[in-house]
């Protein structure tokens, strides 16, 4: 893997993390992070429209006038997230019914229509297909972290629902560490998410600001010349 897609995956994973950093899609990601599977279902959606359309928009970003750039790209969206709808409503309806309005919701992510303007429509399309995997998976990545926070305090579970997204093979995979009578309830609920999710954020930033203090007192660097 070279420099340039490294980087991209990088940023799309940590350095601008659509939720962490950018703070987009925040209706559905705060909503649906209740359980790892709701999570986890809304994020592997996302990653599919976010990779379908970034590449669509590479392939046919010299074929369109800049006057009609950003309604076909819009339409372009609907129509992928329109097709990712019907797939679940097949093949996973119970997700579906839980996911219920935040699966057509995915339109209106800023952070999908954002790539395609600010990176597929001026990349080719392997670069903008990895670009939509990293920021994707960047998404994702929350929706199941959060997920699975909230799931553990809240009910003492984790992967409860997994035969939704995985089949009845996985009606079994429940793991359960305490009683749900005893889980924190705030934890369920709509403040509960945005504590959690305010709760990552800091994380994240703690965790830049550790690195680059490491990187300044590292041999070789400016600061560590200036100590000496």
């Amino acid at each position: 893997m070279n420099t340039a897609s490294r980087e991209i995956i990088h940023t799309g994973l940590w350095n601008n993390n659509p939720a962490l950093v950018q703070l987009l899609g925040l209706c559905p990601l705060l909503a649906v992070s209740n359980s790892l599977v709701n999570g986890l279902g809304l994020g592997i959606a996302t990653v599919a429209v976010l990779c379908a359309s970034n590449l669509v928009v590479s392939l046919s970003r010299n074929l369109l006038r800049d006057e009609i750039r950003i309604p076909v790209f819009v339409l372009l969206i609907a129509s992928l997230v329109t097709v990712i709808e019907l797939v679940m409503n097949a093949w996973f309806h119970g997700l579906y019914r839980v996911l219920g309005i935040f699966v057509p919701l995915i339109v209106t992510n800023c952070a999908i229509i954002g790539r395609a303007e600010a990176f597929a429509s001026r990349n080719r399309p392997l670069p903008s297909l990895l670009d939509g995997l990293a920021m994707g998976g960047g998404f994702a990545a929350t929706l199941v972290v959060l997920g699975a926070a909230r799931e553990l305090i809240g009910r003492g579970s984790l992967l409860d629902g997994a035969d939704l997204l995985f089949g009845d093979i996985a009606s079994n995979w429940t793991l359960q560490f305490f009683d749900p009578e005893h889980g924190f309830l705030l934890a369920l609920l709509p403040p509960g998410a945005f504590i959690g999710l305010g709760m990552l954020v800091a994380l994240k930033n703690a965790l830049d600001q550790r690195h680059a203090r490491l990187v300044a007192i590292a041999p070789g660097s400016d600061a560590a010349s200036e100590l000496a």
